[in-house]
């Protein structure tokens, strides 16, 4: 009973998570009904001899970090949900960019991300598997919602002005974030919190509401960038 509740928290966790896109080709041709990015705005601007860089999967990384909850909590786990596979562009001049994650390529409890988080149990490659699998299918519904996607349409001293959309809702955000745009590349760093039911998704509990996942859930990012030649 105690293997099967850890379990069920284990899968409700995930569900905060976050998504991937396509290299050098533009990124609708890339990967089949990926969002739309603007492609085309961004050659032009980069032909313009704008500071515009494409953002690809190796050098990115999206961490998201979902909480237990509950009288009962310490029969569950936190979990990392992370991707290293961002994809999308960025106007430097003009503050714009459109980025999106595939759902598909988010890891669950990367061993280097929980050593970062500081979590101190550990769930079993079983108990990992069944959650992503339930994430994914259950609580994300990765067949009807594919993609995360973020666009950002303005950029404060130490903000950006950005809309998220998770889970076919998309909302505004002011989310803190550091910008350091170079010659050839551009590294884009912050966090920030959401919560699960703003995007339409029921945070998980069982027994009652003893065993709960929290509705918060933490993201931080550190975006790269590479200069497109115009």
């Amino acid at each position: 009973m105690r293997r099967a509740w850890r379990f069920l928290l284990g899968a409700a966790l995930l569900a905060a998570g976050c998504a991937q896109v396509p290299p050098s080709a533009p990124p609708e041709a890339a990967r089949p009904g990926a969002p739309d990015l603007d492609t085309a705005y961004y050659r032009d601007a980069a032909g313009r001899g704008a500071k515009v860089y494409r953002v690809e999967p190796g050098d990115s990384l999206i961490v998201v970090r979902v909480y237990r909850g509950g009288r009962l909590a310490k029969l569950g786990h936190d979990h990392v949900v992370s991707s290293r596979e961002p994809r999308g562009f960025i106007d430097a001049d003009k503050g714009r960019a459109d980025l999106y994650v595939a759902l598909q390529s988010l890891a669950v409890d990367d061993p280097a991300q929980r050593a970062a988080a500081g979590f101190e149990s550990t769930p079993s490659e079983s108990d990992i598997a069944g959650t992503r699998s339930n994430m994914l299918e259950k609580v994300l519904e990765a067949e009807r919602f594919p993609f995360v996607v973020l666009r950002v349409r303005g950029v404060e001293q130490d903000a950006v002005q950005a809309e998220l959309s998770l889970h076919g809702v998309t909302r505004p955000l002011r989310i803190p974030a550091k910008v350091d745009a170079g010659a050839e590349r551009i590294d884009v760093s912050g966090s920030f919190p959401i919560n699960q039911s703003d995007f339409g998704i029921e945070p998980f509990s069982v027994l009652g509401g003893a065993l709960t996942v929290q509705d918060r859930v933490d993201l931080t990012f550190a975006i790269r960038g590479v200069r497109i030649a115009g």
